[in-house]
């Protein structure tokens, strides 16, 4: 049997897990309304909340369907759509994919036929995120006490490490836009795209808070981000043409 990205096994495999997260998520909603009921809060309030809820989850699924998108043409529907579903983000789960394809030698936006190297990539996107799951219970109140230490001695200064700590794990990221830029010196222009696709983004995320800020448009600043991601995206195909 030769092996595809979008086999229907992988489907059913995934369909799974994630009926098992959705169960969970059904479980939960059940005990936190009956609990709701045992506290006398109304029942328009708790019907309130839930629709609301449920209406501002729709700007962080579009950016889901937007990365699952931009995943599915090397490693098919079914892994993005699993990795992104439950835990992981695009900026995560595109570099990590990456990174076995570059070390693979596959070409970017090339279907995976070699199940060896779908695998890789299956294991280095799911043991790298499952790495915080397995630190968070361990090390995460030790950190908070830390912090909190910090901040009632020298509130300043925590700030600035808290600050630090945000700009630490940007740079992580901005290395990867970044590290080819230099080729630009070698006549080869196509570096600059992921510059020029991160800029864009910038400036229409920050359209957005202006326009959110300015006009009190509430909605935008929860739908700011599909949007810089969507127009990002769809600006990066005019960045490729013009700059190869």
């Amino acid at each position: 049997m030769p092996f595809s990205v979008n086999h229907p096994i992988l489907y059913i495999l995934v369909g799974v897990i994630i009926a098992v997260v959705l169960a969970q998520s059904v479980y939960f909603l059940v005990r936190a309304v009956r609990r709701a009921k045992e506290l006398g809060i109304s029942a328009e309030t708790v019907k309130k909340t839930v629709s609301s809820s449920a209406i501002f989850t729709v700007a962080p699924a579009i950016s889901i369907l937007v990365s699952v998108v931009a995943l599915s043409k090397s490693l098919g529907v079914a892994l993005p759509w699993l990795r992104l579903s439950v835990i992981g983000s695009m900026s995560y789960e595109v570099v990590a994919s990456q990174n076995v394809l570059e070390a693979a030698n596959v070409a970017d936006g090339t279907v995976i036929t070699d199940p060896s190297i779908f695998l890789s990539v299956v294991w280095v996107m799911t043991l790298s995120i499952a790495a915080g799951l397995v630190l968070v219970p361990f090390m995460t109140k030790g950190i908070q006490n830390g912090m909190t230490k910090m901040g009632l001695k020298d509130k300043k200064w925590s700030e600035i490490f808290n600050n630090a700590m945000f700009l630490g794990m940007i740079s992580a990221f901005l290395g990867f836009v970044f590290c080819d830029v230099l080729d630009v010196t070698k006549g080869d222009t196509s570096c600059l795209i992921p510059v020029c696709v991160m800029v864009s983004s910038a400036v229409i995320m920050a359209i957005c808070g202006l326009f959110a800020t300015k006009f009190k448009i509430r909605w935008l600043t929860d739908y700011a981000l599909p949007m810089s991601l969507v127009g990002g995206m769809a600006l990066a195909i005019p960045f490729t043409n013009w700059l190869g």
